[in-house]
């Protein structure tokens, strides 16, 4: 067995960035941005008013308003000294003003507007280019917000370079697997790791795509392997440990799997794998439903962050209080299923690789070394949100 690190080291060697694509702006929200991005334009690309009010020419208090300035419809003169245009927000401040007065600050009778109170030079006027300017750059990677693509559109941008989505193909194996909705023998049960995997791998920005279940026989796991057609990925669920059942390895290898590593220092998720198969990357993961989610959260998610260009980093890491106690930890390294509260973090008392239910109310792996000692409450320790904050 490695170490989980050793493990990721491997990982990551194997995960290669998959080049770029140009997309529309409106498909961008999520993706990876790939390339630099530069703005074409000033913004503002004039002086505009930050506010409702009246444009000023020159430092006096009683003033001439000789025209108007509107968003998209700009006043074409020159505002002289004691001269005033009406100005809405947003709109061009006129040739000459050099400062705006709101107008509840102003009494206006007729084309004569006074000042109630002064107003400095350049108040609420937003100057040429004071958001950005043409050749300021929204720097790669990154994972586009919204507020990314807002920005991007007012920079004049229609097209963007993103990162490719890895291509994942994701393959059940077990005579005992039925899907959801079937009608399962006694001895069977639903299939549930790919669903969980599919919506994290989807989450993340891949493309996920569900292969049939492989049976425990060389032929049907050959037969599902060779459907991964152009695949970056291919994950397997199950059959990774060293029983009679489990083939993964034995039949991948005889297809031609360059194994990186077998087995990890880690619970849950210690039959883990990985190799190369053919131009696709492999990852086996462990079939208990847990152990697979673990790993998905703890070695799948860098793969694809990796993947994506945005570097090749572990899962980040927050060290969070503990709210209640907990006992010593074994030789592996324990993800343990927590839930996060106003008090710290508490580990949950049950912690079966096998319960979906326990995950499913978790928030949070506790990371415990190997060794580590008991822990009190209010000692510090490592956690993994499974949930975005």
């Amino acid at each position: 067995m490695i170490p989980v690190s050793e493990a990721l080291d491997k990982l990551f060697a194997l995960a290669q960035p998959l080049g770029s694509e140009e997309i529309p702006l409106l498909e961008a929200n999520g993706r990876v941005l790939a390339r630099d991005v530069v703005a074409r334009r000033d913004q503002p690309p004039f002086s505009a008013s930050a506010m409702d009010g009246y444009a000023l020419g020159g430092d006096v208090d009683s003033f001439r308003v000789i025209g108007e300035s509107a968003a998209g419809q700009r006043f074409d003169g020159t505002v002289a000294q004691g001269e005033a245009v009406r100005i809405f927000t947003g709109a061009p401040v006129p040739e000459g003003a050099d400062r705006v007065a709101l107008q509840e600050n102003v009494i206006r009778d007729g084309e004569a507007v006074t000042l109630s109170e002064p107003v400095a030079p350049n108040a609420n006027i937003r100057a040429l280019g004071n958001d950005f300017r043409a050749g300021d750059r929204v720097e790669a990677p990154r994972r586009l917000s919204p507020e990314d693509l807002a920005l991007l559109a007012s920079m004049n941008i229609d097209r963007v370079p993103v990162a490719r989505r890895p291509r994942v193909a994701l393959i059940a194996t077990g005579d005992e697997l039925r899907m959801p909705g079937e009608d399962p023998g006694p001895d069977q049960i639903i299939a549930s790791n790919t669903f969980g995997l599919h919506a994290l791998l989807a989450d993340l920005g891949a493309e996920p795509r569900l292969l049939p279940i492989a049976r425990d026989t060389p032929e049907s796991l050959r037969c599902v392997l060779g459907l991964v057609d152009d695949a970056d990925l291919v994950i397997t669920v199950g059959g990774a440990s060293v029983g009679d059942h489990d083939i993964v390895a034995r039949v991948a290898g005889e297809m031609g799997l360059e194994r990186a590593f077998h087995r990890v220092a880690m619970r849950p998720g210690k039959p883990l794998m990985s190799g190369r198969l053919g131009p696709a990357m492999m990852i086996g993961l462990p079939g208990n439903p847990v152990s697979a989610m673990v790993c998905g959260h703890v070695f799948v998610a860098p793969v694809i962050r990796a993947m994506l260009g945005l570097g090749a980093a572990p899962a980040p890491r927050e060290a969070l209080r503990l709210a209640a106690p907990v006992g010593a930890n074994g030789p592996r390294e324990h993800y343990m299923r927590g839930r996060i509260g106003s008090e710290g973090v508490t580990i949950f008392d049950r912690q079966d690789s096998s319960l979906l239910s326990v995950l499913g109310a978790a928030d949070a792996l506790v990371v415990r070394p190997p060794g580590d000692p008991a822990r009190e409450a209010g000692e510090s320790v490592n956690v993994i949100h499974l949930t975005q904050r």
